[in-house]
């Protein structure tokens, strides 16, 4: 089942980000080291146009090196854009972002020409925590939930360097299938929008083939290259005592275990996708989203016209919701 959640607040969003970025100088989209691909943002990208872009890759302390050095690779290879990996709580590194902001917009900078810019991100990414980071202060509020930034906040991080940060921003509706499972994973995305048991099974499915010495590490498991998935969260079920009366498997609380040591690190340095499988997941969901724009729009010619006019559309078929439509319940 693919995963959706769009909250009412991000349309505001979405209009303050188009409303500032006329006169912004440099996009900084802050991602999640753990999945990094999952976490970018097509509508931002679509959004920003050609604006010199910065890739910042958090948390990057949970994620493992290796992966993250590729997605670095990736990103900086794109034209108009530069990339670096933090930890945002950690202050020395956060500021390479002011520096490497710098070098994509050598033209500006001092009192005439400040350098502007606006950093942007899916909820719970870390971005409250960065600009706290580098103010040095508690200013922007921070929490473990995604959506805690609510309105748009303007910090001078220098005299000549202006930082405008939005709340976290989803896009309408989520194509790549796996990309939903990430986010859920990671913290993302809202509680209400995912079956933890679901998101643990694709967890485990990820990371068992690259990471499965961390899992047998971990719960003490036997060799489980034959196991399925859900005989693989019941194994550890079973030896984290997620266990109900009569000896009975409670997955519920497996799946709570496998999401929770995954986030904290319990299991390592971690990262969840590669960029080129993120390029064969998103080849794979721009077809899925094809076929259903067909059809949806095949279900919209057939509709006969109604009373006093012609058919009314069944729905928008460009695969980006127009505002009012999206839930934030799973479809």
């Amino acid at each position: 089942m693919a995963i959706q959640w769009f909250p009412g607040h991000m349309h505001a969003t979405r209009k303050a980000i188009v409303k500032r970025l006329p006169d912004i100088d440099v996009v900084i989209e802050l991602l999640d080291a753990r999945a990094p691909g999952s976490s970018a943002n097509p509508l931002l990208a679509e959004l920003a146009g050609s604006k010199p872009s910065l890739k910042v890759l958090n948390k990057q302390d949970l994620a493992d090196p290796a992966r993250t050095a590729l997605w670095l690779a990736h990103y900086q290879a794109q034209p108009g854009t530069n990339a670096l990996a933090l930890d945002a709580s950690a202050s020395a590194p956060a500021r390479q972002l002011i520096a490497a902001s710098r070098t994509l917009v050598p033209l500006r900078g001092g009192m005439v020409k400040p350098v502007r810019v606006l950093i942007c991100g899916i909820p719970n990414v870390g971005k409250s925590t960065l600009i706290n980071t580098l103010i040095g202060t508690r200013k922007a509020k921070t929490g473990d939930e995604p959506g805690i930034t609510k309105t748009e906040q303007r910090i001078a991080l220098a005299s000549d360097f202006d930082l405008f940060d939005t709340p976290g921003l989803l896009w309408p509706r989520i194509v790549v299938e796996q990309s939903g499972y990430n986010l859920a994973a990671t913290g993302g995305i809202g509680r209400n929008a995912y079956d933890e048991e679901e998101v643990a099974l694709a967890l485990l499915a990820s990371v068992r083939q690259p990471y499965g010495d961390r899992l047998q590490e971990r719960y003490k498991l036997a060799d489980f290259s034959r196991l399925s998935d859900d005989a693989l969260l019941a194994d550890i079920a079973r030896k984290r005592g997620g266990l109900l009366p009569g000896g009975q498997v409670n997955l519920q609380k497996a799946a709570e275990i496998v999401i929770n040591d995954f986030r904290s690190g319990a299991w390592g340095r971690i990262t969840l996708e590669t960029p080129g499988e993120f390029a064969l997941w998103c080849e794979a969901g721009l077809l899925r989203e094809a076929e259903r724009q067909e059809r949806v729009a095949a279900r919209t010619r057939k509709k006969p016209p109604q009373r006093g006019g012609e058919a009314t559309d069944t729905g928008p078929v460009t695969g980006m919701p127009e505002p009012g439509d999206e839930g934030s319940s799973n479809a």
